[in-house]
């Protein structure tokens, strides 16, 4: 039997950048098949590729054993190919209806179109367990739902080689082990499914096969069966990577950040973090744990003044901070810096180049003058030096923001804010969407932060994370603080029942 999906020789070039080399890929019919890669290594621009965003500037591809020419979206749907976007291509004010329907409406008449697409729903709803409110508004919606959206755009547009880039990079726990549990029964009914991601348990847990992808050239097609996460680890990298986190007992510090009775409510008033109170002090990692949604953003970004404070104080280095003395700019300056949780929307400014974005918040920054004027040399100047050290592919300072993968624009992120000396660093998800390589890095480096005095306030959805990286544990469910643990005395089961709202009893 012809396999679903074969490149051969699939080479795409941007200027300089070589970005796919000579690459070749085999994915058999009713499997599920693994891409794993280092940030920048060629994955993502080889599904594009495959999904008629590129084109290649030489090689061939074929579908079901068929040649065929992909140069644009509409020539891969027509191939049987969908895609499932690590940033969803919907209109959040449509219903979910509305965006299945939308660019195939079907003809003038839409209300054959939209009796066609309840009715595909309700199949997709019996074949897959797809269950959905057709009606409902999908920017009301939750992140795992919007997902569905998208995988159900996808089947009702007749997809039978479905590909998911980082699907899980916005989930919670529950919502991936749902996801995992579609793809399964996508498999079972003869969909093929390429899978994209950076999280090697996942590679473990769902793929038949993996395939490796080295600084643009494919290094490795393995039987996920017969690997492991340390041999996909070196293979990604080049080297053996640290899959644990090492760090020394260290005795913390006075308190550089408190935080007393804070409660913060949203634009409508409702309270998003109510009655909230602890302490980080200098050489710690104090982190929060919770399903994404309740509260952890509104209380990061309360802490570096970017929403008002309904209630309670905050102290930094034992100072009080009134409301004229959260102006997040003045904060950053005296060693309050923030990495957002969504890079996209608060880290960076994708239309700007790499090295603005390098600069947001220190343009006022002696070293980046020349008399009134930004001395855009010594900028890039600047962001090169930290593209070295963070490795940043490509090491492209006047690069458009956007044409970065996503995890090079973390480490972007996460250079401008490291590399300005914090006192105090609340940092929002460190390794969403980056490569196993880059989580070594960052890690080391966090932990290396604390060794020198810093108090790190960390937030992240992953559970492993928060428990290796963390001196002590903080659990929000609903905004309120429902227990607090050390990574020694606690384990996975105890936290997910904190973040249930299962009260601390200790």
């Amino acid at each position: 039997m012809n396999p679903a999906i074969e490149l051969i020789k699939i080479d795409k070039s941007f200027g300089p950048v070589h970005a796919n080399r000579a690459v070749d890929l085999r994915v058999e019919r009713g499997t599920i098949h693994g891409i794993v890669g280092e940030n920048g290594a060629g994955k993502s621009t080889l599904m594009s590729i495959l999904y008629g965003f590129y084109e290649a500037d030489s090689g061939e591809i074929r579908v079901n054993g068929e040649p065929v020419r992909i140069r644009s979206s509409a020539d891969a749907i027509e191939a049987g190919i969908g895609m499932v976007h690590q940033h969803f291509m919907l209109v959040e004010t449509l219903t979910v209806l509305e965006n299945v329907m939308l660019g195939a409406e079907g003809g003038a008449l839409l209300a054959r179109g939209t009796a066609r697409v309840r009715a595909e729903l309700r199949r997709l709803s019996d074949d897959y367990g797809l269950v959905i409110d057709p009606d409902a508004e999908v920017g009301d919606l939750s992140v795992g739902l919007q997902q569905r959206v998208e995988i159900i755009k996808a089947l009702y547009r007749g997809a039978d080689i479905l590909i998911l880039d980082e699907p899980t990079a916005v989930l919670t726990p529950p919502e991936a082990e749902a996801l995992f549990g579609l793809l399964r029964a996508l498999r079972a009914q003869g969909k093929t499914v390429i899978l994209i991601t950076h999280k090697l348990h996942e590679i473990m847990a769902i793929t038949d096969r993996v395939s490796v992808m080295r600084r643009g050239e494919m290094v490795a097609h393995l039987n996920t069966a017969s690997t492991s996460p340390p041999e996909l680890a070196e293979a990604m990298v080049g080297r053996r990577v640290l899959l644990r986190v090492e760090k020394g007992a260290r005795a913390p510090g006075a308190p550089l950040l408190e935080v007393e009775g804070l409660s913060v409510a949203d634009m409508l008033g409702v309270f998003r973090v109510q009655d909230v109170s602890f302490q980080v002090r200098a050489g710690e990692i104090v982190g929060i744990a919770g399903v994404a949604g309740n509260g952890q953003s509104e209380l990061l970004e309360a802490i570096a003044g970017m929403r008002p404070v309904a209630a309670g104080t905050i102290r930094f280095e034992g100072r009080e901070l009134a409301a004229e003395d959260r102006d997040p700019h003045e904060l950053r300056r005296r060693g309050l810096l923030h990495v957002p949780e969504d890079r996209l929307r608060m880290g960076l400014v994708p239309q700007f180049e790499a090295f603005e974005s390098a600069a947001l918040g220190f343009t006022d920054d002696p070293a980046f003058a020349r008399g009134p004027l930004l001395d855009h040399g010594r900028m890039v100047e600047d962001l090169a030096a930290k593209m070295e050290k963070y490795d940043v592919r490509p090491p492209s300072p006047r690069l458009k923001t956007s044409l970065f993968s996503g995890g090079n624009q973390q480490k972007i992120v996460l250079a401008r804010e490291i590399e300005r000396g914090p006192k105090v660093l609340l940092i929002g998800q460190p390794t969403r969407g980056v490569d196993i390589g880059a989580i070594e890095f960052i890690h080391r480096r966090l932990v290396e932060l604390r060794d020198a005095g810093v108090g790190i306030l960390l937030v992240s959805v992953e559970l492993e994370e928060v428990m290796s990286l963390s001196d002590r544990i903080l659990v929000l469910c609903g905004g309120r603080l429902t227990g607090e643990r050390r990574p020694d005395g606690t384990d996975e089961r105890d936290l997910g029942l904190l973040m249930a709202g299962v009260e601390d009893a200790a």
